[in-house]
């Protein structure tokens, strides 16, 4: 399922790094740095599926020579600790095509271009051989001054602020969003990304009433593994397919991801399964059906064609999982699994709700009632008054 990343870093000279050996490994290409006097080689990576560099308009010819525009960047700085680059990190949806991949990469480093006047080095790369291989991503280095006619002027403080970086980059957070949906929505893919903290999210689900979507984002973020976690997990996931066995993590940080994964895995199934039974239960109310005939509607739809085939044990189980519960093998748990499995179709099916009608009605005779007492009373007034009263 396709989920959301973008982190922000910065290649910093008193880390030891230098944006001409950052831009090298990225590219996969070669890079001599003019500052240290050193070669950066990296044309043996492998991975590297497309890089291309975006500019100002005004910009100089040479920032389309990467070795040009990255030793500019490093000779503009002159501190021992000056930062020299900005990268931004982009996890890229799996479920698109290459080409869109690239695409949305190109109008992300343009909106960067745009917005803060800088130049950008793109690099698109495949997932490792040894790791996930949904783990499209593209770095995108940037320099920290903006780029025009005159070359690499003045820093890009809006940036660098406490008081502004903070909410530019969860500008470019929310743009890289709405990138990446709408290539979704153009691929013919129904999952979404968003980039909204995990609480901010489940706050909102909350107040539109959507209670199971807020139980699936009561969850722990899922950490990222590392180069080697994900190598040792990978692998061992390759064992076990071969072997014919479940997956288990061997690390600690793996198990993590891992746990996550599923139960995002099992709210999306439960949530299929219940907008199918909604669904089916409320066309078959349409159709006059009673509540017992719906709710047999509901279930099959979920079950499926088999569902006439099911013995009763097998129906129980399945229900069971559409309300997200598993029986046990004692009569206790048997209990509570169904009173649980009754309760959560209640909620989903509507029927805990009352029939409009039926509550129109209720209140009419509630009225009626009280207009009938109301009117007695009255009517043991005066024959008070009158002296009639026995």
């Amino acid at each position: 399922m396709a989920s959301y990343h973008l982190s922000v870093k910065t290649v910093k000279r008193s880390a030891g790094r230098s944006a001409t050996a950052a831009a090298a490994y990225r590219s996969a290409s070669v890079i001599e740095c003019d500052r240290e006097g050193r070669m950066h080689d990296y044309t043996a990576k492998r991975g590297v599926e497309a890089c291309f560099i975006l500019a100002p308009d005004d910009a100089p010819e040479w920032a389309q020579d990467r070795a040009a525009l990255w030793n500019a960047a490093e000779a503009r700085e002159t501190r021992s600790n000056s930062v020299t680059a900005r990268e931004w990190e982009l996890a890229l949806p799996s479920e698109i095509s290459d080409s869109a991949r690239i695409d949305i990469a190109r109008a992300f480093a343009a909106q960067l271009v745009e917005r803060y006047g800088v130049a950008a080095d793109v690099a698109i790369h495949a997932p490792h051989r040894e790791g996930d291989q949904r783990n499209h991503h593209a770095h995108i280095l940037t320099t920290t001054r903006v780029l025009s006619a005159e070359g690499l002027t003045d820093k890009t403080r809006i940036l660098d602020a406490a008081s502004t970086g903070g909410p530019e980059i969860e500008a470019m957070r929310g743009y890289w969003a709405e990138l990446q949906n709408h290539a979704l929505e153009l691929a013919g893919q129904e999952e979404r990304v968003d980039h909204r903290s995990l609480e901010v999210q489940r706050e909102e689900a909350l107040s539109l009433g959507d209670t199971l979507k807020a139980e699936e984002l009561d969850r722990e973020p899922e950490l990222k593994l590392g180069p080697a976690a994900n190598a040792i997990e990978r692998r061992e996931q390759l064992t076990a397919e071969a072997e014919g066995r479940d997956y288990a993590p061997l690390t600690q940080r793996g198990a993590r991801v891992h746990a996550v994964r599923q139960a995002k895995a099992i709210f999306v199934e439960m949530r299929e399964r219940l907008e199918l039974a909604r669904d089916a239960w409320a066309e078959a109310r349409e159709e006059g059906h009673g509540h017992v005939s719906a709710g047999l509607a509901a279930l099959r739809a979920v079950a499926g064609r088999q569902a006439k085939e099911l013995d009763q044990d097998e129906i129980k189980q399945r229900l069971a999982r559409i309300a997200g519960r598993d029986l046990g093998a004692n009569e206790s748990a048997h209990d509570a699994g169904a009173d649980a499995i009754r309760d959560r179709l209640k909620q989903v099916l509507g029927r805990d709700k009352p029939d409009p009608r039926i509550e129109q009605q209720r209140k009419l005779e509630e009225e009626r009632e009280k207009q009938r007492q109301l009117e007695l009373e009255r009517q043991r007034v005066r024959d008070r008054d009158l002296g009639w009263e026995l």
